[in-house]
């Protein structure tokens, strides 16, 4: 079966113009598989309440398909859309298949747990973004025979950003940017390790450095974490898991506070600042931790950095392992290990140059095994695959 005999639905709500890592992911999926099989597109795009979109999703879906009669795939981008696909109906004829990514596996809630995840197993495949995801979704009774693990991408390098020799004229006219200096990039969740990196191991490095921290953040509380401060630890903690909500600000607030001279947040930056700082930092860090109830299910951020030119030093800890291999595009430090972490990151204060070259070399091979060109070639080869099975 050739790709150009697959009509493939993809069905998602997590899609620009929302910004986020599933967003990305979805976006470059559904456009780069264009490329290679035919596509239809049900996606999310903020003209109407998220609710209707979810209910009125099996009338539309089944819509799409009369109208366009030879669709054989639909592609669900994640567990939330997928748990309520699974009740639909008048499309069994069809091979459905669903993304998974991390947080839609582990959710800690005892009825998603219990009644929806083996729900999941009506699927004909199901895609893990990383082994860390594939082995939650075995854990919780989703059939290992369906599952196939397919990482995410990343985009090719940008020239603009391509050498290390300093900071641009754009970014610093913008902005201070102390030399040399480690980064940080993403929401303040607690699996982030934000706060844990600010004060178990910034203070005790020696050296001209400034830790820069980037991404949303709320320098005073908002009414949203007041009230979630109002409830029950447990609901609170769901609620925030579900919502995104940035669990780890108030302690890094404090940390800011205590440590003005070694650590900055920067917030939201535009993007091409952010590539700007990227490619320039002495190293991207990501010092996960673990979080009952919350993953990483890739790490994409951790790519991307290493696309920049950045060197990636990161935690060993769930799907980062499925982006960054030691010593390969990155180094794996274990996770919540301050001696370990601070020996690492004094070397790269004291031996800058060794790290800059190193990192160009990390670059290379993240270009070579990563790109979403690869990624959606091999979603479309799953596709065909499926199609030609007697299943």
């Amino acid at each position: 079966m050739s790709p150009s005999e697959i009509e493939v639905l993809f069905v998602s709500h997590k899609y620009p113009p929302a910004i986020g890592g599933m967003e990305k992911q979805s976006f470059e999926l559904i456009n780069t598989a264009a490329l290679y099989v035919k596509v239809h597109t049900l996606v999310y795009d903020n003209s109407e309440p998220i609710w209707r979109f979810f209910w009125q999703l099996n009338r539309r879906i089944l819509s799409k398909i009369k109208a366009h009669p030879q669709i054989r795939v639909i592609h669900f981008n994640d567990g939330l859309i997928a748990s309520l696909a699974s009740f639909h109906r008048g499309y069994e004829h069809l091979k459905r298949v669903v993304t998974l990514h991390g947080l839609d596996v582990v959710f800690p809630h005892s009825y998603f747990q219990r009644k929806i995840i083996p729900r999941f197993n009506c699927f004909d495949q199901i895609i893990t973004v990383s082994q860390a995801t594939a082995s939650a979704a075995v854990l919780r009774g989703i059939d290992p025979a369906i599952i196939i693990t397919i990482p995410n991408g990343v985009d090719p390098i940008h020239t603009s950003i391509s050498d290390n020799t300093g900071p641009g004229k754009d970014t610093a006219d913008h902005m201070p940017v102390p030399i040399p200096y480690f980064i940080t990039l993403g929401r303040p969740v607690k699996r982030k390790g934000f706060s844990w990196l600010m004060q178990e191991v910034i203070p005790a490095l020696h050296g001209n450095f400034k830790l820069l921290m980037v991404g949303p953040f709320d320098h005073k509380p908002q009414w949203k974490e007041r009230l979630l401060d109002l409830l029950p630890a447990q609901l609170s903690h769901l609620i925030s898991l579900f919502l995104g909500h940035p669990t780890d600000q108030k302690q890094m607030r404090q940390l800011l506070n205590a440590y003005p001279n070694k650590i900055q947040h920067l917030g939201k930056v535009p993007f091409n600042q952010l590539q700007d700082l990227l490619a320039h930092a002495q190293a991207f860090l990501m010092p996960n931790i673990k979080v009952y109830g919350d993953m990483e299910g890739f790490g994409l951020v951790c790519l991307e950095a290493s696309m920049a030119g950045t060197m990636v030093v990161a935690a060993e800890l769930e799907g980062i392992t499925s982006a960054i291999t030691h010593n390969c595009n990155g180094l794996l430090l274990p996770s919540q290990d301050p001696k370990a972490w601070i020996s690492q990151l004094q070397s790269m204060i004291d031996l800058p140059d060794h790290y800059t070259l190193l990192a160009q070399e990390f670059k290379k091979n993240t270009a070579e095994h990563f790109s979403w060109d690869i990624m959606a070639r091999t979603y479309c080869q799953t596709f065909i695959d499926l199609c030609a099975s007697r299943k």
